[in-house]
């Protein structure tokens, strides 16, 4: 069974790697596996089993809730404001613009859930300003590439969502267990571009300066993020609503702002239903593979056995976890976060669980490598949409900028592996 495991996969990967549709290929190799290691009727009966479940799950309701707020956030325009806001509060900071990209950045993440949307608007805000102060390109697409990632850390997050429905963890508490990481990683990523300008100053010019006045009036323009973010993080945390009635809530008041903004019309209402209907299809169907795959997994006692393997290594799980972090590095490089969690969890989660490791915790490590594929060639996301959406930067410039700021993540992910308590406490309190 073990070996017939191993076959399978390896078939799998070899498909994928020939650029079949990732969710096709987990269904048909959990479907065939299935009918090999057990018989037909079984394949059959998980087959009309598991779409009829997943489909029916009320904690998928937050992904295509998510995923319009975001879109609608995006549309309605309130990043100038907060780019400008940012900017003017960290202007006597080496590369204010840069750090203010980041920055503006994480607080948009805390309102959309998205890296797509959080690289492009920020992109879309950042880049004549920046362009136009004499910034480089590579320092210019670094930081909206690297700062793109903080969406899917802060929450709310589409893939920590995907994370907490595979492995069967509260998504409340994933959520609550990014905002400190999401938070360290912004600054981490702000000190290495004042580093990185104080090495060399050619990279940007001078900020002009900006008074106290100048700086409070700047806070008017963040009142719709302020909203946004206390009504669905706040409500959630706080306990007044669910993580599904913060979702339900967060479209709705997005939608109202679009209207405000002067934004709502047939044809973006129209865009952003179209969009999160896609990416919430796509979610649904690698969920449905990703489980099928998993059943196939369970009959071959594959986990288990891998898990007595590891048990047997006379190595510090810290070792194990090197391991399984090259693994995902090198996932990472060629697929997108939600194949590549729902592929690897049915094998990597039990043996993370029988290491010790805090499940939760595990789930923030996820992310953060997510966010390093992100800027990572060849599959590198937000390098894709920072180029499909900034013409003037070329992707290998885009490429080249992100590059250096892989430094910033691996030494958040180092930080809270040493403490992992940055991750845990907040959940802890919380709930």
């Amino acid at each position: 069974m073990f070996a017939l495991a191993l076959v399978m996969l390896a078939l799998m990967i070899t498909l994928i790697l020939l650029g079949l549709n990732i969710a096709i290929t987990m269904t048909v190799v959990g479907f065939v596996g299935i009918i090999l290691a057990k018989d037909f009727s079984t394949a059959i009966a998980v087959l009309r089993q598991i779409p009829a479940n997943n489909a029916t799950m009320y904690t998928l309701t937050v992904i295509p809730l998510f995923v319009l707020m975001g879109n609608a956030v995006f549309q309605s325009g309130i990043s100038d404001g907060l780019f400008e806001a940012t900017n003017k509060w960290l202007s006597r900071m080496p590369g204010n613009l840069a750090c203010a990209t980041v920055f503006a950045c994480a607080v948009f993440g805390a309102v959309c859930g998205s890296t797509i949307a959080t690289t492009a608007t920020i992109g879309t805000a950042a880049y004549p300003k920046m362009k136009e102060a004499g910034y480089k390109d590579t320092l210019i697409a670094g930081s909206i590439a690297s700062g793109g990632g903080l969406g899917i850390l802060i929450p709310p997050s589409t893939t920590m969502i995907i994370y907490g429905v595979a492995t069967e963890n509260s998504i409340g508490k994933l959520f609550a267990a990014g905002a400190l990481p999401g938070i360290l990683c912004c600054i981490v990523i702000i000190i290495q571009i004042i580093i990185m300008i104080k090495a060399n100053p050619t990279l940007a010019p001078g900020g002009e300066k900006c008074s106290w006045i100048e700086r409070l009036k700047s806070l008017k323009s963040l009142i719709y993020i302020v909203v946004l973010f206390l009504a669905v993080l706040g409500g959630m945390f706080s306990g007044f609503v669910t993580v599904n009635e913060a979702a339900a809530l967060g479209a709705v008041i997005s939608i109202i702002m679009m209207a405000m903004k002067g934004k709502l019309n047939w044809k973006n209402l129209k865009s952003i239903t179209a969009d999160a209907i896609k990416t919430s299809g796509m979610c649904y169907f690698c969920m449905v593979g990703a489980a099928i795959l998993g059943s196939f997994l369970t009959l071959t006692r594959m986990p288990a056995a891998l898990s007595g393997v590891v048990a047997n290594l006379n190595v510090s799980r810290y070792v194990i976890l090197a391991v399984i972090f090259l693994i995902y590095g090198i996932l990472g490089c060629i697929m997108n976060a939600t194949p590549m969690v729902l592929l690897t969890m049915p094998v990597f989660y039990p043996i993370i669980t029988y290491l010790g490791f805090d499940s939760i915790w595990f789930g923030v490590f996820i992310v953060l490598i997510v966010n390093l594929g992100g800027i990572t060639p060849p599959v590198g996301l937000n390098c894709y949409v920072l180029a499909g959406t900034v013409k003037e930067l070329p992707l290998a410039t885009i490429f080249r900028g992100s590059l250096p700021f892989c430094i910033s993540i691996l030494l958040t992910i180092i930080i809270i592996t040493i403490f992992p308590q940055i991750a845990t406490w907040l959940p802890s309190l919380l709930y």
